[in-house]
C-alpha cells in the first residue's frame, strides 16, 4: 500500500493504480490498465527520472552545480525536470518539433531549457535530436549526457519497480503485457523481470506505422524505409542500445489514425484522458485480446495523461485538419473548411461588436482574420492588419465597432470553385470566403488547404 502522505514529491513516483476496462470490447480477455499518468510528473517517464539521476550521483557523475542533458520526446524530460528542481541541476533538453504544446509549456515551466530539432531526420542528421543532445553535452562544462536510450538503468527502472507491481496488484495471474518501445526501458526491464519471476508472461510489442520497430522485432532488421508518425513518445528509425526484443512473442503495427481515435473513445467510454503513445498500446491490446479464443489477463500501459494532448488528440479542428475525424464529404471547398459556418463552428464576430472582440477571438482561437457577421449574413473580414491599422494611433479605437476596421469589399467563391482558384486569392495575400446559393459556408486559408493537399499523399 502506498502511504497517505509523502515527505516530498519524489516520494510520489510509482505505486500507480491498476484499472480493469470494463466499457470496451476485449473479446474473452480481462484488460487492464497501469495508470502511469498517475505519476506526480504525469507519466511512466518519472520512474526513470528518479532513477538515472539517482544512480549517476552514486558513483559521481553528477557533482553539484552540474547541467544535466538529454535528448526526450517529452515525458522523460518531465520526469528529469521534477527531480532536477528538487535537487537543484541545471537541465538542457534536446526535443524533436511534433512535440505537443503543452508539454513544451510544462517543461518550461518547471525550469528547463528547451532546444527544438527536426522530427523529419533520422540518426546520423546534425539536427536529429539525439545527435544534438550529445553535441550540448561535449561542449558544456560539467554536463552529464543522462542517455535514457543506452543507459542500462533505464530498464532497470522498470524491472524494479514497474513489474514488481504489476505482478503484485494482479495476485501473480498474468498472461500478457502490451507494451511500446522509444527508448525500449520499459519492455526490456519488464521482459527481464518477467523472464525470471514468471516466464509464461508473454510480451507483445505496440508499434507505430512508420517505425521500424515492429519490424525488427519480428526479424531481427530494421525495414529499408520508414515514415513519420504523429504518437510521440514510441516507435523508433534505429534499435535504442537498452531495447531487448528477445520475448516480444506479437507485434501489432498501429495507425495514428487508429491511435488518435482509441485515445478519444478510452475517455468516453473509460473516463481516462491518456496520451497518444497510449492510443497506440491500447488499440494494440484490444487488437490482441480479441483476437484470443481463450480467456486471458493482459495488461498494458496509459503512459501519460491526455492533458499533454487538448490542442492534438482532443482538439476536433486539429483532428479533422489530419483526417481522423469523418465527416460528411460534399465533394466541393467545403470539404477544406475546417470550422464550417453551418455547423456552428466558424469562428466569427457579430457586427455590432467591437473592435475589441475580434481581436480576443482572433488570439483565443489562434486565427489571423475573422468574419463579420449580420443577420447571419457576412457582411466583411477583419485580420490582424486591419486592426493593427485601426488601434494603432489610437488603442482607444479598440471600443469602436468592427465595422470600423473590416474590410467591406469581399472577393468570394462558390463551393464548386477549382483548388487553383483558391491560390489566385492567396497569392493576392487573402483567404477564400466560400459561399454557396448566396449563404456563407466558411473561409479556407493556406494551411487548410496544404492539410488537405497532405491528405491526398500517399503515405
Amino acid at each position: 500500500m502506498s502511504p497517505l502522505s509523502y515527505g516530498n514529491v519524489l516520494e510520489m513516483i510509482g505505486h500507480t493504480p491498476l484499472m480493469a476496462v470494463r466499457h470496451m470490447d476485449t473479446g474473452p480477455c480481462e484488460l487492464f490498465l497501469k495508470l502511469e499518468n498517475q505519476n506526480p510528473g504525469g507519466s511512466i517517464k518519472d520512474r526513470i527520472g528518479l532513477y538515472l539521476i539517482q544512480a549517476a550521483e552514486r558513483v559521481g557523475k553528477i557533482t553539484p552545480g552540474a547541467t544535466l542533458i538529454e535528448a526526450t520526446a517529452g515525458n522523460t524530460g518531465l520526469g528529469l525536470a521534477l527531480v532536477a528542481a528538487q535537487k537543484s541541476y541545471r537541465l538542457v533538453l534536446a526535443i524533436p518539433d511534433k512535440m505537443s504544446q503543452e508539454k513544451i509549456f510544462h517543461l518550461k515551466a518547471m525550469g528547463a531549457e528547451v532546444v527544438m530539432t527536426r522530427s523529419d531526420v533520422s540518426k546520423g542528421h546534425p539536427e536529429y535530436y539525439r545527435d544534438v543532445a550529445e553535441r550540448l553535452a561535449r561542449e558544456t562544462p560539467n554536463s552529464y549526457f543522462v542517455n535514457q536510450f543506452g543507459n542500462p538503468v533505464n530498464a532497470q527502472a522498470h524491472e524494479e519497480t514497474t513489474a514488481p507491481e504489476i505482478w503484485e496488484q494482479l495476485g501473480g495471474r498474468l498472461d500478457t503485457v502490451v507494451c511500446g518501445a522509444g527508448t525500449g526501458g520499459t519492455l526490456t526491464g519488464l521482459s527481464h523481470f518477467f523472464a525470471r519471476i514468471a516466464p509464461h508472461v508473454q510480451m507483445v510489442l505496440a508499434d507505430p506505422v512508420g517505425s521500424g520497430l515492429a519490424t525488427y522485432a519480428r526479424t531481427g532488421k530494421l525495414p529499408e524505409s520508414m515514415t513519420p508518425w504523429l504518437v510521440e513518445g514510441i516507435g523508433g528509425d534505429s534499435v535504442p542500445p537498452v531495447a531487448d526484443f528477445s520475448r516480444v512473442r506479437a507485434t501489432y503495427s498501429i495507425a495514428d489514425a487508429e491511435a488518435f481515435s482509441t485515445c478519444r473513445e478510452l475517455l468516453a467510454k473509460e473516463g481516462v484522458i491518456a496520451g497518444t503513445s497510449t492510443g497506440t498500446l491500447l488499440a494494440a491490446a484490444l487488437r490482441y485480446c480479441r483476437e484470443q479464443r481463450q480467456p486471458k489477463r493482459v495488461v498494458t500501459f496509459v503512459c501519460d495523461s491526455g492533458n499533454k494532448y487538448l490542442s492534438k488528440v482532443y482538439n476536433d479542428f486539429c483532428m479533422l485538419g489530419q483526417g481522423f475525424l469523418e465527416r460528411a464529404r460534399l465533394g466541393d471547398l467545403r470539404d477544406l473548411i475546417v470550422r464550417r459556418y453551418a455547423e456552428g463552428n466558424a469562428v466569427t464576430v457579430n457586427a455590432s461588436e467591437p473592435v475589441l472582440a475580434a481581436y480576443r477571438r482572433m488570439k483565443l482561437y489562434d486565427v489571423s482574420q475573422v468574419p463579420v457577421m449580420q443577420d447571419g449574413r457576412i457582411v466583411g473580414i477583419v485580420d490582424e492588419e486591419d486592426i493593427l491599422l485601426e488601434v494603432f494611433a489610437n488603442p482607444q479605437h479598440f471600443n469602436e465597432p468592427v465595422t470600423r476596421a473590416m474590410a467591406s469589399h469581399l472577393v468570394t467563391v462558390p463551393v464548386d470553385a477549382g483548388v487553383a482558384q483558391l491560390m489566385e486569392i492567396f497569392k493576392r495575400g487573402m483567404v477564400a470566403i466560400v459561399m454557396h446559393e448566396n449563404e456563407f459556408q466558411g473561409i479556407v486559408t493556406r494551411i487548410d488547404l496544404l492539410n488537405w493537399l497532405r491528405r491526398r499523399m500517399p503515405i
